[in-house]
């Protein structure tokens, strides 16, 4: 999902709204008029065989685009508990009865999981499972966010003032700086 060197041409109002009715999301006026201007050809939506989607995002759970955008201090205690409810081999007699046990938390995990990027888009790719999500539905639509779940099971807001409170940067904010410079201090940046 690295930004591609051809651009594409600026969506119409009528390819936006298109777009917009099909995903059941109003996109962030941010992002809109972006979509709407001459540089769309890195993080725009374009018309596939499948629709409207992102380029490279093929995770995306389309479904769940219309879900408010859940801050990741809205379900920290039901993140402890999901992780503390994970059945024990040592809480099982018979192994068939920990792996279906094991299975049906997994299952339940996968569920919580796909909730918590609920409403949001990932805009950009930087390898090892690290992305950068747009927010696009609910109170924290426009702002952008760092999908670190990959190494330390956390979503951060990537923020041009994380010592000041770290309040989300919006899109037009974030748009032509390195997520990794919009990180707190102590989150390094890519290797190499």
């Amino acid at each position: 999902m690295d930004r591609p060197a051809t651009l594409r041409p600026p969506l119409t109002e009528e390819e936006v709204a298109d777009a917009e009715r099909e995903l059941r999301v109003r996109f962030p006026a941010e992002y809109r008029a972006y979509l709407r201007g001459p540089d769309t050809g890195g993080f725009g939506v374009v018309r596939t065989e499948d629709g409207w989607r992102w380029p490279g995002d093929d995770q995306l759970r389309r479904d769940l685009l219309p879900d408010p955008f859940p801050h990741p201090d809205s379900y920290a205690a039901a993140d402890t508990a999901l992780w503390e409810a994970q059945p024990r081999e040592e809480d099982f007699d018979d192994p068939a009865e920990m792996t279906a046990a094991w299975n049906a938390w997994d299952a339940e995990c996968e569920v919580f999981e796909d909730g918590r990027t609920a409403g949001a888009m990932r805009l950009q790719e930087h390898g090892c499972g690290f992305y950068t999500l747009l927010a696009v539905s609910g109170p924290l639509a426009g702002t952008m966010w760092w999908d670190g779940r990959a190494s330390c099971d956390r979503i951060i807001p990537l923020s041009l003032d994380h010592a000041g409170g770290g309040r989300p940067a919006t899109f037009g904010e974030w748009l032509g700086r390195d997520s990794w410079d919009l990180l707190p201090p102590g989150w390094g940046g890519p290797a190499g």
